[in-house]
């Protein structure tokens, strides 16, 4: 069983970073100063743990000029495909809906090409052409 939950204290954000940090920077390459930004501390920020009390992923969403942006979800790779990465997003998703203030707005991200499939089946939709972003293939997606 999964659990995601609100990243509250600087001991989970530190959870968080160390997710990122073997996903994006240790796996993909993006350096640190492009995967760590000034939006750190004013996103909302998830974590999602294993049955076995394990933090296995992340993600976070934050307000912009363009709407609701969802980003940074990262699973660790002895998690994936277990459904770490659809529980992130539910509790992102349900989150934002709960907020009358946001929750009209439109939740949009910047997804890499591989995780295209994933986010169309839960409701996105591809908008415009690919680009790059920190050297990984990227598309606009919207819900």
């Amino acid at each position: 069983m999964i659990k995601v939950r609100k990243v509250v204290n600087e001991q989970e954000l530190q959870l968080v970073f160390n997710i990122r940090k073997e996903v994006f920077v240790k796996e993909q390459k993006v350096s640190e100063e492009e995967e760590y930004d000034e939006y750190e501390h004013t996103s909302t920020q998830f974590l999602a743990v294993a049955e076995d009390g394990t933090p296995c992923g992340t993600a976070r969403w934050r307000k912009t000029d363009n709407g609701i942006k969802l980003e940074r979800f990262a699973v660790l790779k002895n998690y994936r495909h277990s459904g770490v990465g659809q529980h992130l997003m539910y509790a992102i998703l349900t989150d934002i809906e709960e907020d009358p203030n946001i929750s009209q707005q439109k939740i949009y991200m910047h997804a890499q090409t591989t995780a295209i499939d994933f986010y169309k089946k839960l409701g996105f939709e591809v908008v415009g052409n690919e680009f790059e972003e920190c050297n990984i293939r990227h598309f606009v997606m919207e819900r």
